[in-house]
């Protein structure tokens, strides 16, 4: 008898600064599905949240022609399932069932993907999905909140202090004096809620730091401004939801000043080293703060932890989680877990196993009064 196929929902784009860093891992995520297991369909999100679904969306949402394709919706409404597509009729727009879901595979990065919005429209649907639920991607992508979980489980992260993009504006002067009371110089500037480095910047004086702002503005309201160190940058997979597990650790080697966005996806001179060469201690430490720090924020499926090393102290530092980091073919989340023994067909197998498992469990809670227990 054949194996009953799993029905996937891969989602991706997004009204999100990464829209085109998601494009890419989507592409990794999909050929990694072994269609003899999964019946997948392919959602595309465009940049201002238009849904499409079919065959060649992500091919469309690359040439950035969606004419032809299916619109599409999720109900949150959990007793009509299903990805339903959009029809127009003389009686205006009308919903039917395109596709059954068993679970959703958000590959989407930032805004409105990772920040817990999408989860909650998914924890509504009562459908499983892969990757954290709404608490641990709100906290997880919120790099200042981040930092005040972290400081409240006595997890080491690099000092810190949140401006409001109302402050830079109302009152530049005292934003400024706000930021540089952080440490001296340099300093990095980040939108609080979005990955890839999109919008971060690195500042080395006065005049920098006030454009890094402006910048970082553009991106957030909450803005990150983080003591600079003279680290190394490693980087741990963590995989699994109550139990989980955590990869060798590597390493980041970008040839300019730090990891940018470039960096990271135009520019082949960074390096990667996978496994890190550092000492045995410390990777265990890091392995260790990196699991902690995942219990910590309940989160679930995957994430990606970010530390600094100081290269003078030896001191670890804990920088950022990613709660769906970039899945491309070179990204170091599926790279860490192939030198840990697991390579990206089933890897992608396992995500859907614990997005599963962590449907059933939501499912033994109890959402009615029942008196007397």
């Amino acid at each position: 008898m054949a194996e009953t196929k799993i029905n996937i929902a891969v989602i991706f784009g997004g009204r999100s600064g990464e829209h085109a860093v998601s494009l890419m891992s989507a592409k990794f995520v999909l050929q990694m599905l072994n269609p003899a297991r999964y019946q997948v369909i392919q959602i595309g999100i465009t940049r201002d949240g238009a849904w499409y679904a079919g065959d060649g969306v992500l091919a469309a949402l690359e040439a950035e022609d969606v004419s032809g394709l299916q619109a599409a919706t999720l109900l949150a409404d959990p007793t009509r399932a299903g990805i339903k597509s959009i029809f127009a009729t003389e009686g205006g727009e009308m919903l039917k069932t395109l596709a059954d879901v068993d679970v959703v595979f958000p590959v989407l990065h930032g805004t409105y993907g990772e920040d817990g919005t999408l989860q909650g429209l998914l924890e509504m649907a009562g459908v499983a999905y892969v990757g954290a639920g709404v608490l641990g991607s709100s906290v997880g992508m919120d790099k200042a909140l981040f930092a005040d979980v972290m400081k409240a489980n006595n997890i080491p992260v690099a000092d810190s202090v949140l401006l409001l993009r109302s402050e830079i504006q109302n009152d530049t002067e005292a934003a400024i004096a706000k930021a540089e009371a952080v440490s001296s110089y340099p300093l990095f500037i980040k939108p609080a809620n979005l990955g890839s480095s999109v919008g971060v910047s690195k500042a080395t004086s006065r005049a920098d730091l006030l454009e890094a702002l402006m910048y970082a503005a553009q991106y957030d309201r909450r803005i990150v401004v983080q003591r600079g160190y003279n680290a190394r940058e490693i980087e741990v997979s963590v995989l699994g939801n109550d139990q989980p597990q955590a990869s060798v650790c590597g390493e980041v080697a970008p040839e300019a000043e730090f990891y940018s966005y470039e960096a990271k996806y135009h520019d082949d001179r960074s390096k990667t080293y996978i496994p890190a060469d550092i000492p045995a201690e410390t990777s265990t430490r890091i392995r260790q703060l990196a699991v902690q720090a995942y219990l910590a924020c309940d989160l679930a499926g995957l994430a990606r932890v970010d530390f600094f090393l100081d290269r003078d102290t030896g001191e670890v530092v804990l920088n950022e989680v990613n709660t769906l980091p970039g899945f491309t073919s070179i990204s170091m989340y599926p790279q860490l877990w192939k030198a840990s023994g697991l390579d990206g067909e089933a890897l992608v197998d396992r995500l859907i196993e614990l997005a599963l498992e962590r449907r059933n469990e939501r499912a033994a809670t109890v959402h009615e009064y029942r008196r007397g227990g």
